[in-house]
């Protein structure tokens, strides 16, 4: 049986004695072959050449790159954030991929780093940081298991800094899409401020998750792949203007077959795409006039409200899933920017005190 070696390259040499010799090598420029053309022994030393060949420097930040894709702490992430993560490795393995290991001990290194943030920020700050956070997981996880010596990006801090308050769904803004955008969109709208949720845990509601007083439902973005259980759990109680919209497109017989049909739907009466859906929704928001807002902020909109209609931050948490430092966060340094609207509740309160 003849077996084709990719690559073999076959030097003829002339010996003293005037013969001539033929030298095989795994490729052109690679090691020389031992044993006979064809034998055993000369299909061995081929393999092993190629298999040196492609085998992975660990002397490079690349080696990294690589390894934490292979790891479950990457391939549980949910498919979205994988791709997220996927793209900014990319960007960083064709800045750092060659980039020496132990120079990460180097305190220039850090430096370094940050510059190039500062770099990549010229075009997106917030895609910087994205693409500098990646870089710091991937260094932290390394840490951990003994590839590296120092994680030159840690508290890294951030680039953008954005007024979260001109990124508020007003009244305005939410009648506005109400009185302009298509009908089917609607209920997208009112789903996402009574409840808080992401995008694309309130596409994938289906009438199973609401009993007609209650939404029930596990976050699709803290499950992890290989661990199913371990989704993020709420029931959120309905609020009478978001039921009646519920209600009056609830199948009557909810209880049986239709339970498994999602809420949300095309006009086509199918189920949306998560690209689908935002397509759909930012032409809608064009057509209705609103600008400066997208849907990820009617989540922040939603802990806004619960927060002014008196809500403590363990209740926001409670329906939006956050976390109690997250809704501190959005509350403090983002979303209400000391809303006059407190200071006239605090007064009244000192008032009837």
């Amino acid at each position: 049986m003849r077996v084709k070696l990719k690559g073999l390259n076959r030097v003829a040499k002339r010996l003293a004695d005037g013969s001539v010799i033929d030298y095989y090598y795994a490729w052109k420029g690679g090691p020389r072959l031992e044993g006979k053309l064809g034998s055993p022994e000369f299909i061995a030393s081929y393999n092993a050449a190629v298999a040196q060949k492609h085998k992975p420097d660990d002397r490079i930040l690349r080696f990294l790159l690589d390894a934490y894709q292979d790891a479950t702490d990457f391939t549980d992430l949910a498919d979205r954030t994988r791709a997220d993560y996927r793209k900014h490795i990319r960007i960083i393995d064709a800045e750092y991929g060659d980039f020496p290991i132990a120079a990460l001990a180097d305190r220039r290194t850090r430096g370094d780093m940050l510059a190039w943030r500062d770099r990549l920020a010229i075009k997106s700050r917030r895609q910087a940081d994205y693409t500098f956070a990646v870089l710091a997981r991937i260094m932290s996880w390394s840490l951990d298991r003994g590839l590296v010596p120092v994680n030159p990006c840690r508290a890294g801090g951030r680039v953008y800094r954005a007024g979260r308050t001109d990124n508020v769904w007003t009244s305005v803004d939410e009648a506005a899409f109400y009185a302009k955008a298509p009908a089917h969109l609607h209920l997208a709208l009112a789903l996402a401020l009574w409840t808080g949720q992401r995008q694309g845990d309130l596409l994938a509601l289906t009438w199973a998750n609401y009993d007609g007083t209650h939404i029930r439902l596990i976050q699709r973005k803290t499950i992890r792949k290989r661990q199913r259980s371990s989704g993020k759990r709420l029931v959120i109680p309905v609020g009478a203007p978001l039921k009646e919209r519920l209600d009056a497109l609830r199948p009557a017989d909810a209880e049986a077959e239709h339970r498994d049909r999602h809420i949300l739907l095309t006009l086509r009466d199918t189920p949306w795409t998560d690209h689908g859906f935002r397509a759909s929704w930012r032409k809608a928001c064009i057509d209705a006039g609103v600008v400066g807002v997208t849907f990820h902020d009617l989540r922040g909109t939603a802990v806004t409200r619960l927060a002014l209609a008196g809500a403590t931050p363990v209740e926001i948490a409670t329906i939006t899933g956050h976390s109690l430092r997250d809704v501190h966060e959005i509350l403090d340094a983002h979303y209400l920017s000391r809303d006059p609207r407190l200071a006239e509740a605090a007064i009244r309160k000192l008032e009837s005190g």
